[in-house]
């Protein structure tokens, strides 16, 4: 679906529109001043509906009114807002998004939404932009037939608007718009499956990226990665015929390499970019196996939050490295028990080939680190403990660094994605000592995610780096939910913290 985005001024029950979006808290006063033109222009039906308790304003909920008496609009679409106290930007994006996506069927030229007091004009536009735009992903393109997208086109308006302030709007607007549809474009590359994603088409999709932003770009074969001792990626990849690749996007701001003492050097961001993971010879349970192709989500985020990187244009140098490979179990599949040298020079007892992704960004952190970058951040659904311990709602958080912690928690505010910060005491890295190599790539079952971090920490020496596990945040679980599948989480948090 084709998003067009307009401002326009003016009193919002003027404005002519197909939909007119009102959020409704629970706490509504349908007495108040704010509400009289809607209890007028509906001849009292939406006092009469809130009253009866037929919609309470609850997040989720919705109730459409065709052809509202005395309004412009030719529907108006009340919006459960949830309490007036919690009305914020991430509840303006989510009630956009799911109210749309959930009525995405109707063609809808124009869409108008009612501004509530409370959250700035820019906040609110920015927001319910973003909310419009991911609620007109199509995650349904292998069907052929009872598609649910009937819209082609969608005009945002926004009432109410000075026209000493619309240019600063207008331009945050933008940065929203690009923003979301880079999330889209990761989600939509996530959600591919593993037999049209492999390690070299993500490389294409990565050379894609490259070509319309003006980055440069290098991609390791089998061949360039062996010869540089890349032999804990290499291993994951033995199980399958599908080869691997190392891929090195690099954005240079206008200003050039003149500013990189004052920025303190490059960023790079690492992602995990398993196209498939059938967990090799530790080969996983068959029930939901088929959302393996998600394993590639960090690598996909990175993706997305480098093509914004090239439109947004931040004054700081920033590195992607993505390593990719397909887990599979063959005669040729690495083995637990087996020993791999990893670019570090540093020796990896394999006790499990289901914990490959800290294996591939092992060698991934390294490389980064040799290209110079002076501070990393990695993005991975890497652990089914970090599920058990904060399920679907935020990422996992481990930094070495305070500073790069605190930026990176309020690029997650900003962008509305959650996280939260587990600990990297040494005492748990006793778990991941080997009697026969420097280090095992698995601990016990109690506290997986941290040792899947503390691992990853031997890889960074003294560089500041952070690590999201994204693996409970990856997909949308709830099937009542119509933005199912991937979700693009950390293309947000990614791009803002290149700001910060």
């Amino acid at each position: 679906m084709k998003l067009e985005l307009e401002l326009k001024t003016g009193k919002p029950e003027e404005i002519e529109a197909d939909v007119l979006a009102v959020p409704v808290f629970e706490d509504e006063d349908v007495a108040s001043q704010e509400f009289a033109v809607l209890r007028s222009g509906t001849d009292g039906l939406i006092a009469e509906v809130l009253q009866s308790r037929e919609f309470r304003g609850r997040p989720g909920d919705f109730y459409l009114v065709p052809r509202p008496p005395k309004l412009h609009a030719k529907r108006l679409l009340l919006c459960g807002a949830g309490r007036r106290a919690q009305y914020d930007a991430d509840r303006i994006r989510q009630l956009m998004s799911n109210g749309f996506a959930r009525w995405r069927q109707v063609i809808f030229k124009r869409v108008a939404l009612w501004k509530r007091q409370g959250v700035e004009v820019d906040r609110t536009a920015c927001a319910a932009v973003e909310g419009l735009i991911l609620a007109s992903y199509d995650p349904e393109e292998f069907k052929t037939s009872d598609r649910a997208f009937g819209s082609s086109e969608v005009t945002f308006i926004l009432g109410g608007l000075g026209p000493l302030r619309r240019g600063r709007v207008q331009h945050n607007i933008e940065r929203a718009r690009i923003l979301a549809e880079c999330v889209n474009f990761a989600r939509h590359l996530t959600n591919q499956p593993g037999n049209i994603v492999t390690p070299a088409v993500l490389a294409e999709k990565a050379e894609e990226v490259a070509r319309q932003g003006n980055l440069k770009i290098e991609v390791l074969d089998e061949k360039q990665m062996q010869r540089i001792g890349m032999h804990a990626l290499l291993g994951v990849a033995r199980g399958s015929v599908a080869p691997p690749r190392l891929i090195v996007l690099s954005y240079m701001p206008a200003s050039g390499r003149a500013g990189r003492k004052q920025r303190k050097g490059p960023l790079a961001l690492v992602g995990k970019g398993v196209t498939f993971d059938t967990g090799g010879i530790n080969i996983k349970p068959s029930q939901s196996m088929e959302e393996m192709k998600a394993d590639k989500a960090g690598a996909c985020a990175v993706l997305g939050a480098m093509r914004a990187v090239a439109q947004l244009k931040p004054q700081r140098e920033v590195l992607a490295v993505i390593p990719s490979v397909e887990n599979m179990p063959s005669g040729a599949a690495q083995r637990p028990g087996d020993v791999v040298k990893s670019l570090s020079g540093k020796t990896i007892e394999i006790t499990n080939t289901d914990a490959e992704g800290r294996l591939i960004l092992a060698d991934a952190l390294t490389y980064a680190r040799q290209l110079g970058a002076r501070e990393l951040v990695d993005i991975a659904t890497l652990t089914g403990a970090c599920v058990v311990a904060l399920g679907h709602v935020c990422a996992g958080l481990f930094a070495s660094d305070d500073t790069l912690r605190d930026r990176l928690m309020q690029a997650s505010r900003r962008a509305g994605e959650k996280l939260w910060q587990f600990p990297l005491y040494d005492d748990y890295k006793k778990e991941i000592q080997s009697d026969i190599a420097d280090m095992k790539n698995s601990g016990s079952r109690w506290g997986g995610a941290i040792y899947a971090a503390k691992f990853l920490q031997e890889f960074v020496e003294d560089t500041p780096w952070a690590h999201l596990d994204i693996a409970g945040v990856d997909l949308f679980k709830d099937d009542t939910s119509p933005l199912k599948g991937a979700t693009g989480f950390g293309v947000r948090t990614l791009a803002e913290l290149c700001f910060l």
